[in-house]
C-alpha cells in the first residue's frame, strides 16, 4: 500500500499527538491499544497505563501550542510524524526546542499499539545559541 498524507493512521497520530500536546490525557489515552508497545530510547513494553505515566512527564513541561507537525506521512495502519516543540522550563531551560518522531502503527480497532519515539531536546543556554 503506498503512504498517504493524510491516511487513516495519519489521522490518528496527529490527533493524538494534538491531544497530549495540549495535555488533554484522557484523549490521548483513549487513542492507546490496552498493551501498547513504546520505545523512547530503552523503554520496555508496557501497559496503557504506564505509557500514560510517561507520557505525562514528558508533556507536563511543554508550551501548549507550542508542538508543530512538520511533515506526516503513512497509510492505513503506519504513521511517522516529524514535529518540535518548545519547552516551558525543567532541566533545559524555558524556551528550550525539542524535535523529534513518532513512529506509530495501529492494531484493527484503530488504537496506537506500537510508538516509537526519538526527541532531542536543546539546552537553552548561551553556549548553546
Amino acid at each position: 500500500m503506498s503512504a498517504q498524507q493524510e491516511s487513516p493512521a495519519v489521522a490518528v497520530a496527529r490527533a493524538h499527538v494534538e491531544a497530549w500536546a495540549n495535555h488533554d490525557f484522557d484523549t490521548a489515552r483513549s487513542m492507546l491499544a490496552d498493551d501498547v508497545h513504546v520505545v523512547a530510547t530503552s523503554t520496555n513494553p508496557t501497559r496503557a497505563g504506564n505509557y500514560m505515566e510517561g507520557l505525562i512527564a514528558f508533556a507536563q513541561p511543554i508550551v501548549p501550542g507550542s508542538v508543530r507537525i512538520l511533515a506526516s506521512t503513512g497509510d492505513e495502519r503506519n504513521a511517522l510524524l516529524t514535529l518540535t516543540m518548545t519547552m516551558a522550563g525543567g532541566p533545559f531551560g524555558a524556551g528550550a526546542a525539542a524535535p523529534g518522531a513518532r513512529l506509530y502503527h495501529l492494531d484493527d480497532d484503530n488504537k496506537i499499539e506500537t510508538e516509537q519515539v526519538i526527541f532531542y531536546v536543546a539546552p537553552n543556554s548561551p553556549e548553546s545559541v
